[in-house]
Formats: structure tokens, sequence, C-alpha cells
């Protein structure tokens, strides 16, 4: 849409100049007007900027016709929201209904009535105005909503971890980042990657039922401790629920599942090999990597890197997913600049923001963010999209 205080764009396109000269006399003295005489040059000035508003199309035109273009142009994701208006001599039902089924918002009949094409392209222009506001109050909300999500997750493994060891470090925004990063590392889809950062802090909320003095207990644990402890992926599960949304879907996968082993001897369902969810599966590294690189009431002292990173490769084919060591490998030198940035060098003092702490290194060194978005070559696919145009005009011509 028009930016604020610039006057609405209309492209008009037909092959009558004469016509053209009349729109363009009508509607200049409130709008911006831009004429195409083919379909070609409507594609070309659709795409460049200042984008048009509102297209007026005539729908018999030599060459391509109104209806390809406008398919053309609604296929495109660069100029899919502009509303057309088709300019038909005819009056056929079954031929507006074709133009309305390509995306045609209206129709204009010949000879053109200039206060009814003004009243027209004011009233669409209005309708498009807002249903953009619509569309930017739904995007606004969904975000907030979103970030709400976002934040409850997060505090809810915060609250875990109180529960765990009564003191909470950066482990929330480490887990969540190293379950994307092996992800990347495996090849799957950015939306598959984000999905895993997000639900991830919940894989362990299954701790919360059991007695803190089984969870802080050090040294070897009890056969009755040692049961208590092993149902925790089950009460994650249960905690978390059944549900349609597809993050909590994805939590309730890892709580169940993390502590499955691909040789069948983990827990609680001794699942094997593929038995076990994908998401599990990483799940299972990013525990493991985690555990071993913190201080556990079961080990003071935590390995390093290197020796994490040994122990877990070794565990390929036993206790994880074969398929995913390397991934892992392409994963690891970035998951210690995560364990650097989201260190837990603030020790009792919580970080309510999830921000790195203090002593972390600068932004420089922090875990890549979430990439962004290839950018659309528009012009490019604007060329393409003219040279087919004009392609199909000279073959018919």
């Amino acid at each position: 849409m028009a930016q604020d205080g610039a006057r609405p764009v209309i492209l008009a396109v037909d092959d009558a100049e004469d016509l053209l000269a009349l729109i363009g006399k009508v509607l200049g003295s409130e709008y911006e007007v831009k004429l195409a005489t083919d379909g070609g040059d409507a594609l070309t000035l659709a795409a460049q900027a200042p984008q048009p508003d509102l297209i007026l199309l005539d729908v018999e035109m030599p060459g391509a016709t109104g209806f390809e273009i406008c398919q053309l142009l609604k296929e495109d994701p660069a100029t899919a929201h502009i509303p057309v208006i088709f300019l038909t001599g005819r009056v056929e039902p079954a031929e507006q209904i074709e133009g309305l089924d390509v995306g045609a918002v209206d129709y204009l009949t010949k000879p053109i009535n200039a206060k009814l094409l003004l009243a027209r392209v004011r009233i669409h222009l209005a309708l498009a105005g807002r249903q953009a506001q619509l569309e930017r109050q739904v995007q606004e909300r969904t975000a907030q909503l979103e970030d709400a999500r976002a934040q409850l997750i997060r505090r809810l493994a915060r609250a875990m971890e109180f529960h765990e060891s009564a003191a909470a470090g950066n482990r929330v925004m480490r887990v969540s980042q190293y379950a994307r990063l092996i992800a990347q590392g495996s090849g799957a889809r950015p939306e598959m990657a984000e999905l895993l950062q997000k639900a991830s802090p919940l894989y362990d909320i299954g701790k919360m039922g059991v007695p803190s003095e089984v969870l802080r207990k050090p040294g070897k644990l009890s056969a009755p401790d040692l049961e208590r402890m092993r149902r925790h992926p089950e009460l994650g599960a249960e905690i978390i629920g059944e549900h349609a949304d597809p993050v909590l879907k994805l939590a309730r996968i890892l709580a169940l599942t993390h502590h499955e082993r691909w040789d069948g001897t983990g827990y609680p369902k001794k699942l094997k090999g593929t038995e076990i969810p994908w998401p599990g599966r990483v799940m299972a590294i990013v525990d493991a990597f985690e555990s071993m690189t913190t201080t556990q009431f079961y080990r003071q002292s935590p390995f390093s890197i290197e020796e994490a990173g040994k122990l877990i490769k070794e565990g390929f084919g036993k206790q994880f997913d074969p398929s995913l060591a390397e991934a892992f490998d392409k994963a690891l030198p970035v998951m210690r600049k995560v364990r650097e940035t989201y260190s837990d060098a603030l020790g009792d003092m919580i970080n309510l923001d999830f921000s790195p702490t203090r002593d972390a290194p600068p932004a420089g060194a922090e875990a890549p963010a979430k990439a962004a978005p290839a950018k659309v070559d528009v012009a490019a696919k604007a060329a393409a999209a003219v040279a087919a145009a004009r392609a199909r005009i000279r073959g018919k011509r």
C-alpha cells in the first residue's frame, strides 16, 4: 500500500490508448497513474517500485489475455497482494466468474463511466487498506503470542532447574541452541530446526514430578530412587499433555523419548533404532552433552568439551543414532561457543531475561542466530515472468 503521505498508485492496462488517456485524466487528480498497453509491460510495472496499489486490467488484449496476466500476478508473491479490477466490454456471467476465479476483485464494463470508475477504485483501495491493516494486526498479535509462549516454556524449564538443584544458570538457552545446531547439521528443514529450538527447553520437565531429594542426592542412586528417576520421561509427557499445537506436540515427544537408546536399552519404552522418533534421537545427544559438561550432584567435576565430545562419538551406534554422528561433528565447534556464551558464571543469580551472562564472550562469539530467510530476487523473478508473457504474446501474433 502507499506510504503515509504518498498518493496511491494505480496501474491501468489496456491496448486502447484513448481509454488509457481517459483513465489517466479521471484518476490523475487523486492518484498516481501508470499506464501499460500490453501484458509484458504490465508485469514489469507491477513489480517496480513504487508498486501499484490497484490494477485496472483489460480482459481482451492482443497476445496474452488479461486472465493470463492476472494469473501470473497472483502466482508471484511479490504482486499477489495487489487487487485487480478487470475492464471488459462483455457482460457474460461465465466470463466474469472466470475472472474472479483467477483472482480479480471486481469488473468494470466498457464504455467506462468516470464516476463509477472513481467510486470502484476508492472502494477497493479502502478494502485493500483495511485488509492490510487487519493482516498487520494479526501478525503483531501472533508474534506477541509466540513470544509469550516461548517465555512461558523457558520459565517452566527454569522452575524445573530450581526444583532439581536450587540454583539456575543458562541451561535453558544452551539446550535449545544445541538442539537447533544438531538439527541443522543433519540437514533438517529450517522450520524443524526452529521448532526443536522452541520445544527443547521442556524436554526434562518431568523431573518436576521426582522428589527434589532424589534429584539432589550425591553418588549412586538406590534401586527405588532410580525407579523414581526413570519415571520422569512419562511424567514429562503427562505434564505437557497432548496438543495439536506443534511446539507442545514436539515437546511431548522430546520429554518421552530423550532417554531411549539406539540399541534398545533405554527407557521408558526400550524403543530401538528408528522406533525412536527422530527428535528424541537428537535430544538424547543434547541431554548427554549438557549433562557431561555441567556440574551434577553425582559428579561434581564436569567433563571438558573434548572429553564430552569423545564420549558421545563413542556412543554412536549404541546409545545414539549413528546417522547423527556427522551432524554432531558439524555442530560441536559452535556448541563450544554456545557453552561459553551461556555459561553458568552467575551461579545462583537468575537471569530472567534469558540473555547472555555478564561474563560471557562478546556478541561476536555467540552461536549464530536463526538464519535469515533467503531473499527472493524479485527483479529476476519479474523479468522471467515478463519474458514468458512476451514469448506468449509474440507466439500468438
